[in-house]
């Protein structure tokens, strides 16, 4: 029984740590975000779609985001990919923190296109630090990768070239609602990839190698944890 006890104290403690990585890593993405938007050199692809609906509708850019999470999540679900912890927080908290800091208005707009370029950079290089927390997690995928990945396995087309199709359908679709297009567009399209890639290898962390877990096996273990300190 006591080893029981360690076990499951382990287990709890194991599962904090993670929610504590995870969050860590959806403020970073929030942070990171604020700061390409705040480049002022043209957005990332749905940035240019959540900045083009907060305008139209006459919302904040973080509940934009929720309301594009939400629907996309609808979709994965509808294509049969499993709903991860990590992919409702992400869903959400993005939007939370992105409001936060937003509104905190502690990163300056920058006002030249040198400087705005070097501001995309270092935005791009925090959301691929923020993807190293958050993957790492092991709560699930986001739901715009879950949906790059849900959409690949339908149609068996590469996964590049989905996230591709999607990222070009987000920014036609916000630049008609009246997001930013730019430069910085183009870049982040381009660099994001090579940020994460260039994170994840000096992090030396290989999220092929990572177990992701349902929300619902989740649910189970820590109702398994709940249960045995309660018959403790």
């Amino acid at each position: 029984m006591n080893n029981t006890g360690t076990r499951n104290r382990g287990v709890g403690s194991t599962y904090i740590c993670r929610l504590v990585r995870l969050t860590l890593g959806l403020f970073l993405y929030s942070l990171g975000i604020v700061i390409t938007l705040k480049a002022h050199v043209g957005y990332a692809p749905w940035d240019v779609l959540h900045v083009g609906l907060a305008k139209t509708v006459g919302i904040s850019i973080g509940l934009a985001s929720i309301l594009v999470g939400v629907l996309i999540v609808l979709v994965t679900v509808l294509l049969g990919e499993k709903m991860g912890l990590g992919t409702v927080l992400n869903m959400i908290l993005i939007g939370v923190f992105l409001d936060l800091i937003l509104n905190l208005n502690i990163i300056p707009k920058m006002t030249n296109m040198a400087s705005g370029i070097a501001a995309l950079l270092v935005g791009l290089f925090v959301i691929s630090i923020a993807t190293y927390f958050y993957i790492g997690s092991a709560f699930g995928a986001g739901p715009r990768d879950s949906l790059m990945v849900a959409l690949s396995r339908k149609t068996r087309l590469p996964i590049g070239f989905c996230r591709g199709t999607t990222e070009i359908a987000a920014v036609f679709i916000g630049w008609k609602l009246g997001g930013m297009v730019g430069i910085g567009t183009l870049i982040a399209a381009f660099s994001i990839g090579f940020c994460i890639q260039l994170t994840f290898r000096i992090l030396k962390f290989d999220p092929k190698k990572v177990q992701h877990e349902s929300i619902l096996d989740t649910w189970h273990r820590i109702a398994d944890v709940v249960e045995a300190r309660g018959m403790k």
